[in-house]
C-alpha cells in the first residue's frame, strides 16, 4: 500500500471517529436536544482590547486560603461585619475577624454527601440537594440576609442566621432552575436574575456552549409578595446592581457578554439598552459608593469565541467532535483562566481594568466588592477570597 494511501485510510478512519465518537467524549454526547443559540454580537471592533500591562491582579493578597471552598460572592452586613459568603457545600459562612462560623444553609440536608470536598467541583453532583448560595445582598434597613441559590430559589434569612426561608421558587409558572444574582432597593424591592430556564447550575457548561436564550430578570415585592418578570429571552443573565440613585439597575448578560441597563424611574421606565460592552464574560456586578459600577469577568472573549458566537452551526459541529469538556472550555476562553475586572462610571464609560492575564495568582473571579479602599474579590471557582488595595 502506498503512503498516500496509508494517509487516506488513517484520515478516513479519524473521520469515521469524529463523526460517530464511539466514547462519548464530545461534551454534548448525553445532551440529545441541545441546541446552538446564536448570539447577538457586537462588531469585534467594539469589544474593548485595553490592558492592564502591569497585571495589577498578581498584587492581590490572597485571603482564608483553604478555609473556604468556592466563595462566588462576599457580602459585609450593615454594621460592618464580615465578609459573608455562600461556599460550594451550600453553607453561608461568616469571618467574625478571628475565624470563620457556620452563619446560614438553604437546604435542610446537612448530610455526609455535603461534606467538604477537595474541590468546588466536586459538589456539583449534589449541589441540587445540598444547596448552592450564589448572590448575596443585606437589607441595609432589617439585617435580612437575602440570597439567590442556584436551585433552590430566592431566599431570606435574618440577622442571627439559620436556616433560610424561601421566598420565590417560581414565577409565571415556569420554575427557577438557575438563580444567580440579587439587589435591594430602599423600598424591599428584589430584583433577581434566573440565568436559564433549561439547565441549572450543574449543567452550566451546556449553557455557556448553547447560549440559550430562556434567561429572565425578575423583580420580587416583599409587601404583596407577588413576582414579576421584567425582562425574558436572555442569554445566560447574571449579576444585577442597582444604580446609586436608584433610577436603574444594570445586569451582566452572559453569552453577549455585555451590561444591560434597565430603567426603573423616570420616562424611560419599563425599558432596556446596553450600557456597556465587556472584554469578555461577566459574573457579577456591583455598584460602589461613588455610584461606579465593578465587573467581575471570569476571562477575555476570544477571536474564537467570538466566531462561535456569530455562527452557531459551525460552533455545533465543533461541539460534536471527541474533544473533552475540559479542552472544548479552554478552547473558549483562550487557552488558561485570567481574571479580569473592569470599572465602568454610572454612563457607561471603561475606567479601569485590572487583570492577572497569566493566572498566576488570581486566576478567576466571581464578584468584585470595593470597601475602605480595598477590593474583594470572590470566586466560584476559587479556594480563597483575594484582596487587591487599590491606589
Amino acid at each position: 500500500m502506498t503512503p498516500a494511501r496509508v494517509f487516506a485510510a488513517l484520515f478516513l478512519l479519524l473521520a469515521l471517529y469524529c463523526g460517530i465518537d464511539p466514547f462519548n467524549h464530545s461534551p454534548i454526547a448525553y445532551s440529545p436536544d441541545f441546541e446552538a443559540h446564536l448570539v447577538e454580537m457586537p462588531p469585534w471592533s467594539e469589544v474593548p482590547a485595553a490592558i492592564d500591562e502591569q497585571n495589577l491582579l498578581q498584587r492581590s493578597e490572597i485571603m482564608f486560603l483553604n478555609q473556604i471552598q468556592g466563595p462566588e460572592s462576599v457580602a459585609f452586613d450593615p454594621l460592618g461585619r464580615g465578609p459573608y459568603t455562600g461556599v460550594a457545600d451550600g453553607r453561608i459562612r461568616f469571618w467574625n475577624g478571628e475565624a470563620w462560623s457556620d452563619f446560614a444553609y438553604t437546604s435542610t440536608n446537612r448530610s455526609e454527601i455535603c461534606d467538604p470536598k477537595p474541590s468546588s467541583l466536586s459538589y456539583l453532583k449534589n449541589e441540587h440537594i445540598c444547596g448552592r448560595p450564589l448572590g448575596l445582598r443585606f437589607h441595609k434597613k432589617t439585617g435580612d440576609l437575602y440570597i439567590a441559590d442556584a436551585y433552590l430559589g430566592l431566599m431570606k434569612v435574618g440577622p442571627e442566621g439559620g436556616l433560610a426561608t424561601s421566598l420565590v421558587t417560581e414565577a409565571d409558572g415556569v420554575p427557577l432552575k438557575f438563580t444567580n444574582d440579587l439587589d435591594i432597593d430602599d423600598d424591599g424591592n428584589v430584583y433577581f436574575t434566573d440565568s436559564s430556564s433549561k439547565y441549572q447550575r450543574r449543567n452550566f457548561m451546556q449553557l455557556v456552549f448553547s447560549s440559550e436564550d430562556s434567561g429572565r430578570l425578575l423583580k420580587y415585592d416583599p409587601l404583596t409578595r407577588e413576582t414579576t418578570v421584567l425582562l425574558r429571552g436572555l442569554q445566560f443573565p447574571n449579576g444585577v446592581s442597582l444604580s446609586k440613585d436608584g433610577s436603574f439597575l444594570v445586569f451582566c448578560e452572559g453569552s453577549p457578554g455585555r451590561l444591560v441597563k434597565y430603567w426603573l424611574k423616570g420616562n424611560k421606565a419599563g425599558s432596556s439598552e446596553v450600557f456597556a460592552i465587556l472584554p469578555g464574560y461577566p459574573d457579577n456586578v456591583r455598584t460602589n459608593e461613588n455610584g461606579e459600577f465593578w465587573v467581575a469577568v471570569h476571562c477575555r472573549r476570544s477571536l474564537y469565541s467570538y466566531l462561535c458566537g456569530l455562527y452557531p452551526k459551525i460552533r455545533m459541529f465543533l461541539l460534536k467532535l471527541p474533544i473533552p469538556t475540559k479542552y472544548q472550555y479552554l478552547f473558549h476562553i483562550g487557552g488558561r483562566l485570567h481574571a479580569v475586572v473592569v470599572k465602568y462610571s454610572s454612563e457607561g464609560k471603561l475606567l479601569k481594568i485590572l487583570e492577572d492575564r497569566e493566572g498566576k495568582v488570581v486566576r478567576a473571579v466571581s464578584e468584585v466588592e470595593e470597601r475602605d479602599g480595598k477590593l474583594w474579590m470572590g470566586s466560584v471557582l476559587m479556594n480563597f477570597v483575594a484582596v487587591y488595595q487599590l491606589e
